[in-house]
């Protein structure tokens, strides 16, 4: 099937895209020069956008938010189709790979949060000296960094 021929009314200009967003323009190069998004050239090598490229920078925000990093991101963008509007399974599709990072994401907040309590709430705020969370310093054997809260 030959590619479709786009009119000059389905592509945006790069500050219709920022505007729409919510971003800035250079935040739309950023995403551009790591491949999150693939504007079409024109004649005079002018960057146009296609409308769904609208809904690809919202992902990619409401991603980050998530705390999805630009590789995971571009991997999940990479699934989605080139040249038409994802479709609500196509969205599906992205939301059902992100979800058990998420749930996993969710799980290690609310132990870190759980855990966190727990040792404000002791009042003495050092795990070196720390009776009820690190008795004799004892984690200090199993390597740097907060080993109870982050374990």
């Amino acid at each position: 099937m030959p590619a479709r021929r786009l009119k000059p009314t389905d592509l945006l200009t790069i500050g219709e895209v920022a505007r729409r967003t919510g971003l800035s323009v250079s935040a739309i190069r950023f995403y551009e020069a790591h491949h999150l998004i693939e504007p079409v050239r024109t004649g005079g090598n002018q960057r146009r956008f296609l409308r769904s490229d609208i809904r690809r920078l919202s992902f990619i925000l409401i991603a980050q938010r998530l705390g999805l990093s630009l590789s995971e991101i571009a991997a999940e963008l990479a699934g989605l189709p080139h040249g038409r509007t994802p479709t609500a399974r196509d969205w599906e599709a992205i939301s059902t790979a992100i979800r058990a990072r998420l749930d996993a994401r969710i799980a290690e907040l609310t132990r870190t949060r759980d855990r966190l309590d727990g040792c404000i709430g002791c009042g003495c705020l050092s795990l070196e000296h720390c009776a009820i969370w690190n008795p004799g310093d004892c984690l200090g054997a199993d390597g740097p960094g907060p080993r109870k809260l982050l374990a």
